[in-house]
Order: structure tokens, then sequence, then C-alpha cells
């Protein structure tokens, strides 16, 4: 499917996700048709790493990490790549009977066998299994384990010759053979008690065959890809239950349990992901599974654009292993980190040389760019897997990437530490930046709790005291143009302002990791300092106290706090405040600023038109394209670096916006 999506043209892209196509217009109509075009070609220039199917070998593991050590073999759904990283939960080990090869089909049966699993088949029960690809041979051997007998139906007479070594009975309707027939003589006139369908295809044939074979109250599972149009006929009169399969097992797509590692109790989750594949490798190993004769190509590593030139073409193909270097080629100590050199003829910046940690959309789309056309020079990028550092760093002339933050520190060329990683590690990586004697420049939040705080503060200061350092957060809000004509207006009126900043934040999963407030910190902490940051900038002078309140109530609430209205007050008699609310529509402009004072009004929407009431010499200033002020501070940060200046934004600012988003969260939670 990738393969495929990665071949087809913007047209046919924009066919295979109409809900994608319906966020790019919702964006056209908020932010303009140029930044949404230019955001667009970002994400589709982004590099995805293919594959879920390995089998390798330890050779490191992770603090806390146990059952597992260097040298054992284990099966995981890492990517196709010579170093993969998973989480322990999503590995299992092989045992000595099952071959390197064999074990690579470990995920592939994990699909196969979750798809049984909810069909429930018992001893004796007769099945059938639509689409004998990859996945629907291995569902047959499953079936098949499970004592029950198999009708395979495919349109291949190799695939189906093979169900039959599987000890599968066939069909072949391309050959005009009546498939509904022979489900009826299979099941001895009495319908068959399930069917899995394992065929990819858009036609809804396949369900509708599927309902008419079964018997009363059969089951229909999907684990492949069909239409779902059915037909209320179809199941009504039979009570057929319809079930579609997630992937490998319960845990699949849970952050909790793939990314955290929380696994469920036994007792309550019988078979999960990382339980799933200790049963199919149980099975290899017992030999009720035998993947060999499924497999039609081998390739070296070397030769994957071969490989994947076969995936994606019209020619036949099966299971395609791909092998990786010999027992003695691969690595025999842990392996830390790689660096890999870019270019080393690029033309130089004459500006400050930097080292950047994180290669995301944000990074890769906004702040490289504005390094780079600031004038710095680029000499380093780091990302934790890689591809996307190698693609940013090719994208804008880096001279290496790396996965090793420790070569960033340590290279004494380096002056400048730019940080857009995720949230959690922007106070470690700072103080590391700091204590390695680098100015910083760091994406927000600064920090997610107080003592974190108290550590850049302790950073800063011994760095500052043996040579004066400077440390920046991506506020770019402030240095947007029409935020920097706002200020010189405001500031003419020598008399408390008032303010009401609306944002239009939209929905995020309460899984993603931004509303994980040990990850993320949560949007108010993670996201909208951005808007105290911007208060604090308009009115000139510190914050005094602040009062918050949340929609609704109780503990999920509490946890994402994307509904939010705070009050900020000011030393000088001024307020402003900030609706921050994921609950809005799309199409409304994202955000909007609104300024009284003296009789006279500011209104900003979207960073893209600005209009006055009330002055004497302004009305309106309205922009092309929208400009929320990233370029302009990057640019003030390189400066100030490049000839020794002040920073861009106070440090006492920096730290006082920080603490300030974390005493919203306090005044929420009263």
């Amino acid at each position: 499917m990738l393969v495929d999506f990665g071949k087809a043209n913007m047209l046919d892209k924009a066919r295979q996700q109409p809900d994608k196509v319906r966020m790019v217009l919702d964006k056209i109509r908020t932010d303009g048709l140029m930044p949404t075009l230019t955001a667009v070609q970002n994400k589709l220039d982004q590099p995805l790493a293919l594959g879920y199917c390995n089998a390798g070998v330890v050779i490191d593991v992770g603090p806390g990490v146990q059952g597992f050590a260097i040298g054992d073999r284990v099966a995981s759904n890492g990517k196709h790549a010579e170093v993969v990283s998973v989480p322990a939960i999503l590995a299992a080990r092989i045992p000595e009977a099952v071959t390197d090869e064999a074990a690579a089909f470990t995920v592939i049966g994990a699909i196969a066998l979750q798809g049984i699993r909810l069909a429930r088949p018992t001893l004796g029960e007769g099945f059938v299994v639509i689409g004998l690809g990859l996945i629907g041979l291995v569902t047959v051997q499953l079936l098949r384990a499970h004592g029950c007998r198999v009708l395979g139906v495919d349109l291949d007479d190799s695939k189906l010759a093979l169900a039959r070594r599987c000890g599968a009975t066939t069909v072949n309707p391309s050959r005009g053979e009546d498939v509904l027939a022979a489900a009826q003589v299979f099941s001895r006139g009495r319908g068959v008690d399930g069917v899995l369908i394992t065929a990819s295809t858009k036609s809804n044939e396949p369900v509708h065959q599927a309902a008419q074979m079964c018997r009363k109250r059969g089951r229909i599972v999907l684990v492949g890809v069909t239409g779902l149009e059915l037909s209320r006929a179809d199941f009504y009169e039979k009570e057929l239950s319809f079930q579609v399969s997630c992937s490998y097992g319960p845990g699949r797509y849970d952050p909790e349990y793939e990314e955290k590692g929380q696994d469920y109790p036994l007792g309550f989750v019988r078979w999960t992901e990382q339980r799933n594949f200790e049963a199919v490798l149980d099975m290899l190993a017992e030999g009720r599974i035998d993947v060999t004769p499924l497999i039609s190509h081998r390739f070296a590593l070397a030769d994957f654009q071969e490989a994947y030139a076969l995936v994606g073409g019209a020619g036949p193909s099966l299971g395609i292993v791909l092998d990786y270097p010999a027992e003695a080629e691969r690595p025999t100590r842990k392996v830390i980190a790689r660096t890999v050199a870019l270019s080393d003829t690029v033309p130089k910046g004459d500006g400050p040389v930097v080292g950047f940690i994180g290669a995301g959309n944000y990074a890769g789309q906004v702040l490289v760019p504005s390094f780079r056309d600031a004038g710095a020079r680029l000499k380093r990028v780091a990302s934790a897997g890689g591809v996307s550092g190698v693609h940013v760093g090719r994208r804008n002339g880096f001279e290496s990437a790396t996965t090793d933050l420790d070569a960033i520190f340590a290279d004494p060329e380096v002056n400048v530490v730019a940080i857009a990683t995720r949230h959690d590690a922007h106070a470690r990586q700072v103080c590391a930046a700091l204590r390695a004697g680098k100015h910083v420049f760091v994406e927000k939040p600064l920090a997610l709790s107080r003592q974190q705080l108290n550590e850049i503060t302790d950073a800063y200061q011994r760095a500052d005291a043996q040579e004066r350092k400077i440390l920046a957060v991506g506020f770019n809000r402030r240095f947007a143009p029409q935020v920097v004509r706002m200020k010189e207006l405001l500031d003419s009126v020598k008399e408390p302002k008032s303010f009401i900043v609306t944002v239009n934040a939209g929905a995020i999963p309460p899984e993603h990791w931004t509303q994980d407030p040990d990850v993320g910190g949560g949007r108010i902490v993670g996201e909208a300092c951005h808007f105290i940051d911007l208060l604090r900038h308009l009115v000139g002078h510190p914050v005094t106290g602040c009062q918050a309140t949340m929609i609704g109530g109780g503990e999920a609430v509490a946890v994402h706090e994307d509904k939010m209205s705070f009050t900020l007050r000011f030393a000088d008699g001024s307020f402003g405040t900030v609706h921050y609310l994921a609950n809005g529509n799309k199409s409304f402009p994202k955000e909007r600023i609104e300024a009284f004072c003296g009789g006279r009004i500011l209104q900003l929407d979207n960073f893209r038109k600005l209009t006055g009431w009330g002055w004497p010499a302004f009305r309106k200033m309205n922009l092309w394209r929208q400009d929320k002020g990233n370029a302009a501070c990057v640019r003030a940060f390189v400066e100030a670096v490049r000839n020794g200046g002040e920073a861009p934004i106070p440090f006492d600012e920096l730290l006082e916006v920080a603490r300030v988003s974390l005493e919203v969260m306090d005044a929420a939670m009263l």
C-alpha cells in the first residue's frame, strides 16, 4: 500500500485520502493557499520507513528491560533497518527450533492468528478463507492446527495449490467454479461455521458471499480490506456476526501498551500482541506452521530496490525475504549511534555553527529552513531513528546526520544547539547544551516542571558566568510583523489595556503524546505558553496573578485540559484572557487577538489581517500570506549570537512565562 501510494501522483493521492483533502481545504480557508501548499508538499516529501516483520539478534537492552539479553534471537514488528529499536513488549524470543527466516514471518502469523481468535473456531468446525495471499495461507494452516476443516477461495491456481498442500479444499471462481455451491457441499448442506476474509479488494462481493455461505449465527471476520456496503438482508435472517480484526491483537495502537510497556493482565486479556507473537513462534517450533513454501523470493539487503519493485509491480510474488549480513558481519558490540556524512561541498553560512536535535515535521518544515536562510552554518542534525535526520539534512545542506546527541555537544565547532524534540526532553537537552558551552535555541515549552526550571536556571547561570550565552525559546508570535505593529501602537497609549485571545486549537486525541503530562506537558504548558508570552510582550509588564477555568469537570478533564479559559493580571493594571478551545470548527480562524485601550481597538485574525478602530493613523495591515514570525524569531537569535548582542527575549521573561504556564494549570485544578 505504501509503495503504491508513493508512486501515485497528487490527484491519485487525494483520491486515496479524502479525509486529508478536507483538512487541506479547511487550512486553505484559514491560513491561505501558499502556506497550505508548502505544508502539503513538506508532508508528502517526508520518508516513511517500510516493513513490520523482522528477526534479528539483540545487541543492546535498555534500562529496566527484563526477559531479554544481548545475543538473544528475537522477532519484532520493527521497521526494515540494519539496527532496529522496539519496546520490549513488541518483541518475542525465538525458540531454538525456529530459523531466522521462519521467525521473520511471526508478525504476519500474528495478524492471521488475531483474526482466528475473533472467529472463535472449535474442533471440527468448517471455515472458509477468502483470499489466499500470504496472510490467507497462514490462516489456513492455523485453522487446520485448531482442528478445523478449511475451504480456500482464490483466483490464482498456484495459491490454491499451496492451500491444498496445507490441507484445505479449494475453489477457483475464475475458472467458473461456483463458490456458494462449493461451500454448500463443503458444509454438508448446513452452511459454514465462519468465514475469514483475507483478500484485498474494493468490492463488496466477498462480504456478500461470506454472508450467503454462512449457517445461522455464523461468524465473519475481516482481516483484509474490502468494500463495506453491507446488505441488511444478508445478516438479518441468519443473525450473523461481523467483525473487523485489528492487526496483531489487543494492545495494537494503544500507546500505554506499545510505547510505555504497560501490559494487560493475563487473567483478563489472555492474548495480546506479544503473546500472539509467542504463540506463532511456538507453532513454528512444533511444525504446525510451515512458511518455507510461502517464500517466493529472496533478496540480499543490498538489492532492496529490486525487492520493493517486485512488491509494487504486477509480477507474481508471495513471501519476499530480505537477507541481512551474515552472522560474522553482524555487530559484536553495542551500537550506540551512527553518523552519516551528507555533504562537504555545500556553501557554508557565515553565521553560527548549528547542531540540530530533532528532525520532525515542524523542524524540517519551519525551523531548519529559517536557520539556513538566516545564514547559519548547518553542521549536524540528530534524530533518534536516523531516517528523518538524513532526509532533513540532505534537503537543507547539513554536513552530517547522526543518532548521537553527544557528538553535537562535544563538537568544538558547533556553538549553537537548536532543540526541536518532544517536550519532556527539552529541559535535559538545554542543560546539556549549556554545560557544553553552547548557545541554545529550544522550541517551546522550556520546561514541564518547576524542578526542571530550577535546573535550567542553575545551568544557565553557571554557563553565563564563564562566557555569556544566549538561551532562546521559539516564542515566534511576538516577532510576527503584525504583532510588531500592534506593539508600536499599544506602547503609544499610556494606560492599562485589555486583551482577548481566542485560540481555535482543534481536537487532538487524548492518547496523543502532547496530551500526556509527563511527555508533552499537556496543551496549556506545551502550547498555550505561546499566548502567555504574547500577552507578556504586548503589555510589557510582569504577570502578577492568574485565574483559570476548564470546561466540565472530573479527572479526565483535568488530564486533557484543552478546553480552558484563563485570565492573566499584569503589574500595570492590564489584563488578558485566553480562550484555548479544542471543541470548535476547523473552518474558523485558528487564532484571534483583540486589544482594547483608550477608546481604541486592534484585532488580529490568524496573522493575516490586522484591523484597527479609533487609531488616528492606522486602519489595517493585511498580508498576502500568513506570517507567525517564525523566520524573524530565528533571525533575531542568529544575529544576537553572530554580533554578541542581547538575547531576543530576556532570560527572566522566559522563566516567567514558563512559571506562569504552570501556575495556570494549578489555578485550573482548584
